[in-house]
């Protein structure tokens, strides 16, 4: 029930993030609530490892090392791809799997990793979904946590040059333009992140 969640009172959230990408989306989901919002790299911050066996145990733990550094409330956000055929992979390791062998992190090389492990399985359904966990950590440590989902299909060659991650193969079902192709309020109005935010605002914005 959202009468147990804990409501945000502030005007400024820090968001515990290093991607470009992440900050912005989750700064224009703020934005509407006049909550400001800071990256972790502007502020400094370490990049915790990601240890947990799940997207809210990945978010919780980033959320909660920004807001016991800064004193301040932190949102983290920790979410992934997963295709049915591969087994839900590579989901929680979705950034992992754009490390490169030089050691740089390139999502085109991730989606080429996906289409080949998917080549070899011509037979199987190209199924997948998107999976974001939003964790809203407090300095005492107390964690409100949200997992929204959006499903699709993977295409191939890559298609669009907006969005980041895994934006360009991925088809939300339904649709005709991949997250790749789309404005970034298209996207915001169907995604993963949107999803979990909604729920986020329900339980604690008392939107």
């Amino acid at each position: 029930m959202t009468d147990d969640r804990r409501r945000f009172e502030g005007s400024e959230l820090i968001v515990a993030s290093h991607n470009a990408g992440k900050i912005s989306e989750i700064g224009d989901l703020l934005a509407p609530f006049g909550v400001a919002s800071i990256g972790a790299d502007a502020l400094g911050l370490d990049e915790p490892e990601e240890t947990g066996a799940d997207f809210i145990a990945n978010a919780e733990l980033k959320a909660r090392a920004a807001a016991l550094a800064t004193g301040r409330p932190a949102l983290a956000d920790d979410s992934g791809l997963a295709v049915d055929a591969l087994d839900g992979a590579p989901g929680i390791y979705s950034a992992r799997w754009a490390q490169t062998p030089d050691g740089v992190r390139d999502f085109n090389f991730a989606m080429r990793k996906v289409e080949t492990a998917l080549s070899q399985k011509p037979d199987a359904p190209r199924t997948a979904r998107f999976i974001c966990a939003l964790s809203l950590v407090w300095p005492d440590g107390h964690a409100e946590s949200f997992e929204g989902q959006i499903a699709g299909t993977l295409v191939w060659p890559m298609r669009g040059e907006n969005g980041f991650g895994y934006d360009p193969v991925f088809l939300p079902l339904g649709g005709d333009l991949t997250f790749g192709e789309m404005t970034p309020q298209a996207k915001h109005a169907i995604s993963h992140r949107a999803d979990a935010f909604a729920q986020l605002v329900a339980g604690c914005f008392g939107g």
